[in-house]
């Protein structure tokens, strides 16, 4: 049997570098593609870079790590060089040094950077999104994308994008600004505050428009809220995908997280040890945005800006 056509998607996020090697579905299968392999690494590229704007060495030491394996894993899977896209998103996109970041990435790891705008990124998360999304959530819904270094705000009526906002509020510069105590439940009120001004704005850009009918969530905050939630270990996307959290589910789970140290956290067994001090800010986003317009539950989807670099670069071809 003649080997189906493979493609790879490298997502460089400000937090965390995820990779994709998958072929096209077969007719009949839930997902348009079939994964080959997957796998991420918790690299924190925007550290420090609210501070200094600038993405620091050590960020840039542990970006070639992960990209070096993400490499290896192209040609051990097989995947043709013209078969492949790595793009770039907040941290990136911010940092005075992207144009040597990316030709050092180039130089030391073979892998060309595209760096995408917030509209880009929007646009392909959304695509992503919506591959995994029931079809009754797509008819008209608000997709917020939780980043490192930015938060997208992606409306979007039958799966068709409308409009978006990347704001630049990501987990990242929210921990290193505000994260003071263990437990950090006295840190948690002036997140939730330096979400506000971004909400607003986003509202503001839909003039006069009343919210989407559904809250949907996807990343690594929100898909890692919602297998502690259900304590899914080991974790399996399909579980996750579709999932509902009532607003009651968030607050039991918001309050159990804050009364807890940060090694506390970092034994629970659905959450990433690298992960568990930037659940905090995350918490936070999260509820500044369902507070904010008022919804009743939230849909967790683990499919996003990863999974829509894929299906654009595979349809292209």
């Amino acid at each position: 049997m003649m080997r189906r056509e493979r493609f790879a998607a490298i997502d460089i996020g400000s937090n965390t570098f995820r990779f994709l090697a998958a072929e096209r579905s077969r007719p009949g299968e839930p997902l348009p593609w079939r994964t080959i392999y997957y796998r991420h690494h918790i690299v924190r590229l925007a550290d420090r870079l609210g501070e200094t704007g600038r993405l620091h060495g050590s960020a840039i030491s542990r970006s070639v790590d992960a990209l070096r394996n993400f490499r290896f894993l192209i040609s051990h899977y097989r995947v043709p060089l013209t078969n492949y896209r790595a793009v770039a998103t907040a941290a990136v996109r911010m940092a005075e040094n992207a144009d040597y970041f990316c030709e050092w990435i180039e130089e030391t790891c073979g892998i060309q950077i595209d760096v995408i705008s917030g509209d880009e990124e929007a646009r392909l998360s959304l695509l992503g999104c919506c591959a995994a999304l029931d079809a009754s959530c797509s008819e008209d819904m608000l997709l917020i994308d939780i980043g490192g270094g930015s938060t997208e705000f992606i409306r979007a009526r039958q799966g068709r994008y409308e409009q978006s906002m990347s704001c630049p509020l990501g987990v990242v510069g929210l921990t290193e600004e505000y994260l003071r105590n263990d437990p950090p439940a006295t840190d948690y009120p002036a997140m939730l505050d330096a979400c506000q001004s971004h909400l607003d704005a986003v509202e503001a850009s839909w003039q006069g428009r009343p919210a989407p009918a559904h809250l949907i969530g996807t990343a690594g905050t929100i898909t890692t809220l919602a297998a502690t939630m259900l304590d899914l270990h080991p974790y399996d996307a399909n579980v996750i995908n579709n999932t509902r959290m009532s607003w009651a589910d968030f607050v039991a789970l918001r309050d159990h997280l804050l009364s807890l140290r940060h090694r506390q956290r970092q034994c629970i067994r659905t959450i990433e040890v690298k992960r568990a001090d930037l659940i905090i800010a995350g918490l936070a986003i999260t509820e500044a945005a369902w507070q904010h317009w008022g919804y009743d539950e939230l849909v967790v989807v683990d499919a996003g800006l990863l999974e829509g670099v894929w299906l654009d670069l595979a349809h292209a071809s």
